[in-house]
């Protein structure tokens, strides 16, 4: 009986078949056979193993058919082999010099154990470069499997261990037709072993093919990965393998279903959907209790596959397209003039009376910046104040306020003299920071959803949010970041780590909660075409990463039809979107292109959302807010939040559509309970909006104020109830 049996299935790969078989044949130690095994004598890699066999009886060349893939070959070998270990070498890999006599004296001195686990170096195709996997922490001598419970066997190669004959054909071990039989073999093997040991010299030379490797390319056969899964853990649980040696087998296993999951390279398109429902079928049925996801973006997707989420899943694999093209920084100067240009304006000297301000990217004068800016003209009217828009925008500005089209030589002439610069996203990459000059962050929202380099461990956003390093070098340039509650400030302190001061003033835009009058209401819901006997409800999602376009979540005229005629839904779809594309008969109003946010929250007498930032804004007028959640496990596994909305809402939480009509049916969204809700929220998050915040913004950052003269943030316990308060209809 030789010492090794070396089984090397060659199906494709007569080129280097020679050198895979030379690399055993000049082992130092030679108490073996070698079995090629390929697929048909008159191919060429069986001419090959033909004529090594000629040369050496040490040789057997066999045959299978290639239908049953390299799990037969090697099947087919193993009834073949008579030697006391069983190694396996893919036809295009090299056994390193001195392999054999490594691992004879590596199991003389551990004895005659089940498996030996051998390392191994991957080797590009272009000898370029090398790395060798670990094959993670083990006990130095022999030892049971249970002592080692992350060494499951299914993310080693078959051919990066020895073994036991008799332990194989004891345990009635073999490979299965298909693909991914490495994992099912790999799996099983560590289930029935009692004696395993490891050897930590790289024994194997494995070739990454440029080409890649059948178990990358598309077709129905990723679905055999599947059927390995279940086998290995339905044997486990028939083992009843205990809790700590079964957790990381399933997290392993899923590992590799998950990354097939999110290479849809690897699935024909039509097969995507099916793999996916597949694989959260075995997840929930093989799940072992108290099972806690890996941290990180790999949780993330453990817990969407658990959910069998397959389009929040599918937005994983790749960045939302759209709402990165959306969300986009301005362009920079490309043109080799207007660079020019630019460059030349940046020799001038600062204009201390210039001021530009942008919002949402130039969407529109909105927002911070338009509230500042209107406090501008009245405290600061030497000031010359430029707006930035899109072209797009141009029509919604108003008349009296001048502004540069983005990408227009106006546009760079004032972003290069200006002293003060405002926004509420950032301004482009190639604007430069000049010395003397301010640039005041507004920011556009408290932060319910995860911000900045908070994002970096979610993949839609952090794909959409592009060079966190460019992010940071934005960071760099801010002078004042504006927060309207504590809350805000810690996040931001993490989402946006840099040297700016955190100014706690409150959000000019919400200023105007604390100074409409009942008249000003009265006329925005004229303008917005409601009618005066009805209860205006305002509707606001917020934007999806992981779906493209606008989706209302809800069926707004059916949802209508549930909470009776007195009532009319204000429609205000997330920024990104130009409408709601509402259909109904004047019962549903849509307002999402209407340029004030802050008009809309005064004309609604309630507001209905999801995890939009507009809460936060709303609850200053302390009316009815109802959060309806229907994907809240979703959205926050692949968005990311800073606190659980759902045990700390601003008032009712509805989860279904009909609870959320039943809350309007019964007046529940506007009960005791839910105000006591509300209360708590606005304490929290409306800390420093009282009425004065432009003018604190604008008497320290444009008239240099001292901290000390600046009006100060009224708590909102000692606030006299502003006149909106008043205005809530019943």
């Amino acid at each position: 009986m030789p010492r090794f049996s070396i089984i090397v299935p060659a199906f494709g790969v007569a080129g280097r078949l020679s050198q895979a078989l030379d690399s055993v044949l000049a082992q130092s130690f030679g108490d073996f056979e070698l079995i090629p095994v390929c697929d048909a004598p008159d191919s060429p890699a069986g001419a090959v193993a033909a004529a090594y066999a000629e040369r050496d009886p040490r040789v057997v060349a066999l045959t299978s058919p290639p239908s049953g893939g390299l799990g037969v070959a090697r099947t087919t070998g193993m009834g073949t082999a008579t030697g006391a270990y069983l190694l396996f070498l893919d036809g295009d890999d090299l056994l390193a010099p001195g392999a054999l006599a490594a691992i004879d004296a590596r199991l003389a001195a551990t004895g005659d154990v089940d498996v030996l686990y051998l390392d191994h170096e991957r080797v590009h195709w272009w000898d370029a470069e090398t790395s060798t996997p670990p094959l993670g922490p083990a006990p130095d001598g022999a030892f049971a499997p249970g002592r080692a419970p992350r060494l499951t066997g299914v993310s080693v190669p078959v051919w990066s261990a020895a073994y036991r004959r008799a332990f194989v054909t004891e345990h009635h071990l073999v490979f299965s037709a298909g693909l991914f039989t490495d994992i099912g073999w790999g799996g099983l093997v560590t289930l029935a072993a009692d004696r395993v040991a490891v050897l930590r010299s790289v024994c194997v030379r494995h070739l990454v093919r440029r080409q890649g490797s059948r178990l990358q390319t598309p077709g129905v056969h990723q679905f055999d990965l599947l059927d390995q899964l279940d086998t290995v853990l339905v044997r486990a649980a028939e083992l009843a393998l205990p809790v700590d040696r079964f957790r990381p087998l399933f997290e392993q296993l899923f590992s590799v279903v998950l990354r097939t999951a999110a290479h849809p390279e690897r699935l024909p398109a039509h097969l995507r959907r099916a793999f996916f429902r597949r694989a959260a079928r075995l997840y929930r049925r093989h799940r072992p209790a108290g099972f806690r996801p890996p941290a990180g973006s790999v949780g993330v997707q453990h817990r969407l596959l658990a959910a069998g989420a397959y389009d929040a899943f599918r937005a994983l694999r790749s960045a939302n397209q759209a709402a990165a093209r959306t969300v986009r920084g301005t362009p920079l100067p490309r043109m080799a003039r207007t660079r020019a240009r630019y460059a030349l304006q940046l020799r001038r000297p600062l204009d201390e009376n210039l001021a530009v301000y942008c919002a949402y990217w130039g969407r529109g004068y909105a927002c911070n910046p338009a509230a500042l800016h209107a406090e501008a003209r009245e405290l600061a009217p030497h000031i010359r104040s430029v707006f930035l828009v899109e072209p797009d925008a141009v029509d919604g500005v108003p008349e009296d306020v001048e502004y540069a089209v983005i990408g227009t030589r106006a546009y760079w002439d004032v972003l290069a003299r200006a002293k003060y610069l405002i926004n509420n996203a950032n301004f482009a990459d190639g604007v430069v920071k000049r010395p003397g000059s301010v640039h005041l962050q507004t920011q556009h929202g408290t932060p319910l959803k995860k911000m900045g380099v908070d994002q970096s461990t979610y993949p839609v956003v952090a794909a959409a949010t592009g060079s966190f390093t460019k992010l940071l070098a934005r960071v760099d340039r801010w002078d004042y970041n504006l927060s309207s509650n504590r809350h805000s400030t810690e996040m931001w302190e993490r989402a946006f780590p840099g040297a700016y001061e955190t100014l706690e003033y409150g959000y000019p835009r919400n200023d105007v909660y604390y100074t409409a009058t009942a008249d000003d209401v009265a006329r925005i819901r004229r303008e917005l075409g409601v009618p005066d006997d009805k209860t205006a409800l305002l509707y606001a999602p917020t934007h999806r990463d992981y779906s493209t376009g606008f989706d209302a979540h809800l069926d707004l005229e059916a949802f209508c039809e549930a909470i009776g005629d007195s009532y009319v839904v204000l429609l205000r779809a997330h920024y990104f979107y130009d409408g709601g594309r509402a259909r109904g008969d004047g019962r549903i109003i849509d307002v999402t292109r209407h340029r004030s946010s802050e008009d809309v929250c005064l004309a609604a007498d309630a507001l209905i959302t999801d995890y939009s930032s507009i809460m936060f804004d709303y609850a200053n007028l302390d009316r009815p807010i109802v959060v309806y959640a229907d994907d809240w496990d979703v959205y926050r596994e692949t968005r990311g939040v800073y606190f659980d909305l759902m045990r700390t809402p601003p008032g009712r939480v509805a989860r279904t559509p009909g609870r959320l009509a039943a809350a309007f049916r019964d007046g529940s969204y506007a009960d005791g309970s839910a105000a006591a809700l509300r209360t708590a929220f606005r304490e929290r998050f409306c800390q420093f909006d009282d009425g004065r915040a432009a003018e604190r913004v604008v008497r320290r950052v444009l008239l240099g104020q001292p901290p000390e003269s600046i009006p100060p943030v009224i708590p909102l316990a000692e606030r006299i109830p502003a006149p909106a308060h008043a205005l809530v209809r019943s």
